[in-house]
């Protein structure tokens, strides 16, 4: 993959006149010319053109999965920060109760609702609806989805997470990945991820992680830092390429910008 990075431009500025050459993201085509549609870094990929935005916004999709953190607890429902204009609302009818319990929500369960959810825990959901002014309605009716222990979060451009049919990635290596479509990455370790299913994603499991599964999330958390710095989309495979190839560096050296650009190229 070769990509080379160019000037900023601006909407309108001319990207391209050669019609062998292909529009992508931040591209629009006017009688086979090529231009920005958004302001941001050009970006060749192959016969790809594409225009990387310097700092967007989320925006939702139902179905997106989401990490996210909460900010507040309002009455019936959770405000939660996901990378949006607007907080995302997590209402106490869209989780799942402790055990599984299948009822109608009481007022008990409204003042149960910080034993939950409180400000600042970070938690993995899913959109479930989106709203004429642009908010998002979350649910956690999974046991996918829930709240988030261990682990590392790593915050990139939305745009730059591959859209798939599955985004909670189970690595060979022993470390987990959930790809949220708003930006905000969360790397665990697999025993971890699986463990904090079994407690219904609301207490999440404290346990003492290997030395080894440290080095391999620490690994994982610089590859992907390696290829979003070079506007790599991230998924299942362009991770677990950049992993492989990492292995002939030191943790530390990954982020070396020589280093880190070969690992981009190589994906």
């Amino acid at each position: 993959m070769d990509n080379i990075a160019s000037n900023i431009c601006s909407p309108g500025d001319l990207i391209t006149t050669d019609p062998a050459f292909m529009g992508g993201h931040g591209i629009y085509t006017t009688d086979n010319n090529k231009y920005a549609s958004v302001v941001g870094y050009v970006t060749k990929v192959n016969n790809l053109f594409l225009v990387q935005p310097i700092n967007t916004r989320y925006i939702g999709d139902v179905g997106d999965v989401v990490v996210g953190r909460i900010t507040a607890v309002d009455t019936s429902r959770w405000r939660v920060d996901i990378n949006s204009t607007l907080d995302a609302m997590l209402p106490l009818t869209s989780v799942n109760l402790p055990g599984g319990e299948l009822r109608r929500r009481s007022e008990e369960d409204e003042r149960m609702m910080r034993h939950y959810f409180v400000e600042n825990d970070l938690i993995s959901a899913e959109v479930q609806n989106v709203h004429s002014d642009g908010s998002l309605s979350l649910h956690t009716r999974n046991l996918n989805y829930g709240k988030l222990g261990q682990g590392c979060l790593i915050q990139v451009s939305s745009p730059l997470i591959k859209r798939q049919k599955v985004h909670f990635v189970n690595l060979p290596c022993g470390v987990s990945i959930i790809l949220g479509r708003n930006g905000n990455i969360w790397v665990t370790s697999t025993s971890i991820q699986e463990s904090s299913r079994k407690n219904g994603g609301f207490t999440p499991l404290l346990k003492p992680v290997t030395l080894n599964e440290r080095e391999n999330i620490s690994r994982i958390c610089n590859c992907i830092k390696a290829l979003a710095k070079h506007h790599v989309l991230l998924y299942d495979t362009s991770i677990c390429t950049a992993f492989e190839i990492s292995k002939q560096y030191q943790i530390k050296e990954i982020l070396d910008p020589k280093i880190a650009q070969e690992i981009a190229e190589k994906n």
